[in-house]
């Protein structure tokens, strides 16, 4: 009986790293499949020792495959698992590593954009933004540290997950987990954009509605302050308890808005946009309509 030829840990990073570029080559008839097929090149060559059987294995992993790019790695770990089988004897053929690859690539495929783009990249985007608006230099350097080790980690781990679990894991995409999943994924994301928009969406309507003198002592008054920083310390003084800056108390429109529900306009303006994303509206369409009706409205007073 030949040798078992088995596939090492060196091999598997390798694979690893090189499925950081699966997106490297991606073209329009079968995607992902060039970096899918540079991915797996280090395990192929270990595995068959003949020109003839490595064109073979190359040629059948040129075929079409999509999925999240972060999420293609356990369908590279199960994929390499079948692999080895092949290599090893077992009567695994081109057939059945096709179909585990696109019964896998599907569902695994919704997970991605929930749980990364929508999720864990808002977050760490939010509090390294928080940082950098602060005027910290921490802000940019934690969010590519963070962003990366996450990533990376997830793709290792997830990928040894599939190569040890082998062709079983696929009994577990027929079950409702990946559904739970993506539905709890989905929420956490919504909920996370949501507590964001009152932060990020601004809206100020300028119309003034009223303007009410005050009444004296209520103000500051200006001419009666003391010469150089007597005069700035003073007013500081009156305006920590409670005095107005201007004779003038002036109530706009956005004022009345912030007494009813404070952040009230950017919230039916981004669901506006959600509306007419499902309307099948172009975000492009949107941005620059967003842009022209922010001058139209600043122009005429409105904004």
């Amino acid at each position: 009986m030949a040798d078992q030829v088995k596939i090492s840990k060196r091999d598997r990073i390798a694979v690893w790293w090189r499925s950081t570029f699966i997106q490297g080559s991606w073209n329009y008839e079968r995607m992902q499949n060039g970096g899918w097929a540079y991915s797996l090149i280090p395990v192929l060559k270990k595995l068959y020792k003949t020109k003839e059987d490595r064109a073979a294995a190359l040629k059948r992993h040129l075929e079409f495959f999509n999925c999240h790019p972060y999420l293609a790695s356990p369908i590279l770990g199960v994929t390499m698992a079948l692999e080895e089988e092949r290599a090893n004897g077992a009567p695994v053929d081109d057939v059945a590593i096709q179909g585990v690859k696109v019964g896998m690539m599907g569902p695994l495929a919704g997970i991605g954009d929930p749980v990364f783009w929508f999720t864990v990249k808002p977050i760490i985007g939010a509090i390294a933004a928080s940082l950098a608006m602060g005027g910290s230099i921490v802000g940019p350097i934690l969010y590519f540290v963070a962003w990366n080790a996450i990533r990376m980690a997830f793709m290792w781990y997830s990928q040894e997950l599939g190569y040890k679990a082998g062709s079983k894991i696929t009994e577990d995409m027929s079950g409702g987990l990946l559904q739970d999943v993506t539905k709890g994924a989905s929420i956490l994301g919504m909920f996370i954009l949501g507590s964001l928009i009152n932060r990020w969406v601004v809206v100020k309507f300028t119309p003034v509605v009223s303007s009410i003198k005050q009444q004296k002592g209520s103000y500051i008054d200006w001419g009666n302050l003391p010469n150089n920083m007597n005069g700035v310390k003073e007013a500081l003084i009156q305006q920590a308890d409670g005095r107005a800056l201007s004779m003038v108390k002036v109530t706009t429109l956005q004022d009345n808005l912030d007494q009813l529900i404070p952040g009230l306009a950017g919230l039916l303006l981004t669901f506006l946009c959600m509306y007419l994303l499902r309307k099948k509206v172009s975000p492009i369409w949107q941005i620059l309509g967003l842009f022209a009706i922010g001058v139209f409205f600043h122009w005429i007073g409105l904004m």
